[in-house]
């Protein structure tokens, strides 16, 4: 059942050299194997994406990868995307109170924002 494997996101980009100086160098990521299928495979929290090119790059517009972090450490891991000139977007959402890019919501807090190629990227972290 395909219950017993994890799913494995699959990240488009136009350029790769340039989506990797972001993956990489931004947001620090590990490569878990170069050259997948002309891409790179990224190791992250016990999975992983692939990163490939494509000439549908940035044309999704909803989030397409999510990180889950701890509660205590999403402040730092803000700061240090804030830090690497990562902009945070904000959208109408009822339940939601954004200040500074940051949405708070009922037991957590959130960030989307965007890769080179415009690929959302989900921030989250949940208290307790």
């Amino acid at each position: 059942m395909l219950s017993d494997y994890m799913p494995m996101a699959t990240i488009p980009t136009a350029d790769l050299d340039r989506a990797r100086a972001f993956y990489e160098g931004i947001l620090g990521l590990g490569v878990g194997e170069d050259e997948v299928g002309g891409g790179v495979r990224y190791a992250a929290g016990g999975g992983g994406f692939l990163l490939y090119p494509s000439a549908f790059a940035g044309t999704n517009q909803a989030t397409a990868m999510a990180f889950q972090i701890d509660y205590d450490e999403f402040d730092a891991e803000t700061a240090r995307l804030r830090a690497g000139d990562v902009s945070f977007d904000t959208f109408e959402w009822d339940e939601v109170t954004w200040v500074d890019g940051v949405a708070t919501m009922d037991g957590g807090k959130a960030v989307w924002f965007r890769d080179p190629d415009g690929n959302i990227i989900n921030l989250m972290a949940v208290e307790g």
